[in-house]
C-alpha cells in the first residue's frame, strides 16, 4: 500500500468520528496533528485504509476551568497549551514540559490528545500529567468515560482506546497551594531530539515536611513509570539534598531502560538519578514558595 493509498474522512462531530472508527475498526487510524501518524504511514510502520482527521472538531480545542479542574481539549495544540495563561495559573509544570519538546513547528501541529493516544514511551506530556493526578476523557460509540492518566497507556503504542474511541480532553485537578511540581528532561542535543530520560515530580510540603509525593519517569520503560519507592522515601522527610539524592538512586533502580542509539541501560539509569534529584528539589522549592 502506498503512503497516500488511504481514504481521508473529516467528521463534523465527535459522534460521527466515533461511528466511523467503529465502522472501519483496525483498518483506520485517527489523525490529530499528524506529526506521529504521517511519519508512521510514510515509513510503513503503520498501514491503514482509512484516516479519520479530527482537526476540524473545534469543540475539542477549548482550554477552560471547570470548577476545581483544568480542562484541556484534546485537539488543542501543544503551543496553544504552553501559551495558555490558565495552564500557567493551574499547573505551570505542564507548560514547562511542553516547551522542551521538539521544535516550534511540531508544537504548532501536535496535540496533547495525540501525544497520549499514540502511546509512545518517550512522549513527554503523559508523565507530567500522571504526576499531576490527571485523567483522560474518552468518547466512544457507547458513550463517554474518564480514565486515570496513569492507567491510560498499557504498553508501547498500546492504550485503553478501543475501535471508535477518541480522546476528547485531558483533565488536571487544581493543585493545592502547598504543592509544587517539576519536569526534568535530558536529550543528547537541543531541538527535536527525543528524550534519553525524563522525570516528573510532584510534592506537597506542609510545615517543612513532605506529606505526599509522586514521581513519574518517561522514556525509561514501556509506559510512564511511577517510581513508587522513590516517592515513598521522601514522604515524612524534610526537603534536603541528601534526601533527594537517596531518592534519585531509588528512582534509577526502579527504571526499566533499554540500550539504544540514545544511550545504554546504565547511562539512562545514571541520568534518571540526576533528573529525579533535580525534579524533587525544584518541586520542593516551589511547594514552599521559594521559587516560581
Amino acid at each position: 500500500m502506498a503512503f497516500c493509498d488511504f481514504k481521508l474522512h473529516k467528521p463534523e462531530s465527535v459522534t460521527e468520528a466515533c461511528r466511523l472508527g467503529r465502522e472501519f475498526g483496525r483498518t483506520c487510524a485517527y489523525m490529530s496533528g499528524g506529526t506521529e501518524l504521517l511519519v508512521d504511514l510514510r515509513s510503513g510502520r503503520k498501514k491503514v485504509a482509512h484516516v479519520i482527521a479530527l482537526g476540524g472538531l473545534k469543540e475539542l480545542r477549548e482550554i477552560r476551568r471547570d470548577g476545581d479542574t483544568l480542562h484541556i481539549g484534546a485537539q488543542a495544540t501543544l503551543s496553544e497549551i504552553a501559551e495558555a495563561p490558565l495552564v500557567h495559573e493551574v499547573f505551570p509544570a505542564l507548560a514547562e514540559a511542553i516547551v522542551t519538546m521538539a521544535g516550534v513547528q511540531i508544537r504548532n501541529l501536535a496535540t496533547m490528545g495525540g501525544n497520549f493516544s499514540c502511546g509512545v514511551p518517550c512522549s513527554d506530556t503523559p508523565p507530567i500529567t500522571c504526576a499531576a493526578g490527571g485523567s483522560i476523557v474518552v468518547a466512544g460509540p457507547d458513550g463517554e468515560r474518564e480514565v486515570a492518566a496513569r492507567d491510560f497507556v498499557l504498553a508501547p503504542r498500546t492504550t485503553v482506546l478501543n475501535p471508535g474511541d477518541i480522546v476528547t480532553a485531558i483533565r488536571i485537578p487544581v493543585q493545592p497551594t502547598t504543592s509544587g511540581a517539576s519536569f526534568q528532561r535530558f536529550t543528547m542535543r537541543r531541538g527535536s531530539a527525543l528524550a534519553v530520560a525524563s522525570v516528573s515530580a510532584w510534592l506537597n510540603v506542609e510545615q517543612g515536611v513532605i506529606t505526599a509525593a509522586r514521581v513519574v519517569m518517561g522514556a525509561v520503560g514501556p509506559i510512564p513509570l511511577f517510581a513508587e519507592n522513590c516517592a515513598a522515601s521522601v514522604v515524612g522527610q524534610a526537603p534536603g539534598d541528601s534526601v533527594f539524592a537517596d531518592a534519585g538512586a531509588l528512582a534509577a533502580a526502579e527504571a526499566q531502560p533499554i540500550s539504544d542509539l540514545r544511550g545504554s541501560e546504565q547511562y539512562r539509569r545514571d541520568v534518571v538519578a540526576v533528573l529525579a534529584r533535580r525534579a524533587l528539589a525544584c518541586a520542593a522549592a516551589r511547594a514552599e514558595g521559594r521559587t516560581s
